[in-house]
C-alpha cells in the first residue's frame, strides 16, 4: 500500500516529530472538494467505507485502521474502481486528532468494534471516545454504530441518554425494523454476514455527539453477551 496515492502510513515517531500537513486540509489538499468527510473508525477490510463511498458520492470517506493487511482488500478495490471520494489512513484510533482538525469531520462509522465488557475506556462509544470524536467533529456530527453485541448496543444508548446526545435511529434488529429501501442495508461487512448466519441480529443506533461540557458513563448494569464478541472469523456456525 506504500504505493497507493489514497493511502496514508505514519509511524507514532513520524507523527511526533513531524506532525501530519493534511490536518485541517484534507478537502482542499486531497479531494479537491468541499464535501462532508466521513470517517469509519477500525474499518477492517473497507467495507463500509468503500460501500458508502459508492452510495454517496457526495461525500468523502476515509477508512481508518492499525492492520493494512486488511485495509489493503478496500484500498486496491476503490483504486481499481478509480474512487475519488475514498481514502484509507493506517492508525490507531487513539491518535485521530493528530489527522483531523475540529470541524473537519461530519460523520464516524464505527462498524463492529471489539465490545470491550470489561473495559469500559477501551469501547470506541465510550465516553472516553466521545471527547476524543469531539476534537475532530463538526458541532452537529453523527456518531454511526452497527454491531451485533446486545452488550455494547445497551451501553451505547445509555450512555447516549445519560449525556443527553440526540438519537436519531435506533433498533436492536437492523435487518427486519428498518426501511427496506434504507441504502444502509446493501452492505454487509464480511463478519456481518458470517453473524447473520449465526442467527444473531444486528443493532444499529446513529445519534449526534454534541458538545457537553462534561460527560457521564452509564451507571446501568448491563448483562454480558452470552458469546464471545471478538476474533469471531472462526467461530462460524
Amino acid at each position: 500500500m506504500a504505493v497507493y496515492p489514497h493511502v496514508f502510513q505514519y509511524p507514532f515517531a513520524t507523527l511526533q516529530e513531524k506532525g501530519f500537513e493534511m490536518k485541517g486540509h484534507w478537502n482542499e489538499t486531497f479531494f479537491k472538494n468541499n464535501n462532508p468527510i466521513v470517517l469509519e473508525l477500525g474499518c477492517g477490510k473497507g467495507e463500509y467505507t468503500v460501500g458508502l463511498g459508492k452510495l454517496f458520492p457526495e461525500k468523502n470517506f476515509i477508512g481508518t485502521d492499525i492492520k493494512g493487511a486488511r485495509m489493503w482488500s478496500g484500498a486496491k478495490e476503490s483504486l481499481e474502481a478509480g474512487m475519488s471520494n475514498v481514502a484509507f489512513l493506517r492508525t490507531s484510533i487513539e491518535l485521530i486528532a493528530a489527522f483531523f482538525a475540529l470541524n473537519e469531520v461530519s460523520e464516524i462509522w464505527l462498524t463492529f468494534p471489539d465490545p470491550q465488557m470489561k473495559k469500559a475506556g477501551k469501547r470506541l462509544t465510550s465516553t472516553r471516545f466521545m471527547q476524543l470524536y469531539r476534537q475532530i467533529l463538526t458541532p452537529a456530527g453523527l456518531i454511526h454504530l452497527k454491531t451485533d453485541s446486545p452488550f455494547l448496543y445497551t451501553y451505547t444508548c445509555e450512555m447516549a441518554k445519560a449525556n443527553r446526545y440526540p438519537v436519531l435511529f435506533q433498533t436492536a434488529d437492523l435487518y427486519h425494523s428498518a426501511d427496506p429501501a434504507d441504502p444502509i442495508l446493501s452492505i454487509r461487512t464480511y463478519y456481518e454476514q458470517q453473524w447473520l448466519d449465526r442467527g444473531l441480529t444486528i443493532k444499529y443506533l446513529r445519534f449526534a455527539c454534541e458538545e457537553r461540557d462534561s460527560l457521564t458513563e452509564p451507571e446501568t448494569e448491563i448483562e454480558y453477551d452470552p458469546y464471545r464478541s471478538f476474533n469471531r472469523s472462526r467461530r462460524k456456525g
